[in-house]
């Protein structure tokens, strides 16, 4: 009887701790998700400054206050922003990745098997 129960609790364990490692790579991904959209806007936006004359004003967007600006001082900025966002996103692909790895040797450690219901 109390065989069972420490099986049972084994078990339950090896879910619980399972669904924190699945948990947090779909976290890893919905941020991944998010970056790869806000680095898709900066280039988009960078693609429709580019051509557009180095005084021509535009507004951008900080803090929520919206300022005036012109494209010379805007397109650097956004440049800086948009390599910042690249490193974030192979670093948190680094991070998903690693994540990934781990969960794999626990299944093989604990000889997990997923069983799709």
């Amino acid at each position: 009887m109390a065989q069972s129960q420490a099986a049972a609790k084994k078990q339950q364990d090896l879910q619980l701790q399972y669904t924190t490692y699945k948990n947090t790579l779909q976290q890893i991904a919905q941020k991944i998700g998010d970056v790869e959209q806000e680095a898709e806007e900066h280039k988009l936006v960078l693609e429709t400054l580019e051509p557009l004359p180095a005084d021509r004003k535009c507004f951008r967007m900080i803090n929520g206050v919206l300022v005036e600006r012109t494209v010379q001082d805007v397109v650097p900025a956004l440049k800086t922003n948009a390599e910042g966002l690249k490193k974030v996103l192979n670093d948190l692909v680094k991070q998903y990745q690693s994540k990934q790895e781990e969960l794999d040797k626990w299944k093989k450690k604990n000889n997990v098997q997923v069983v799709q219901s």
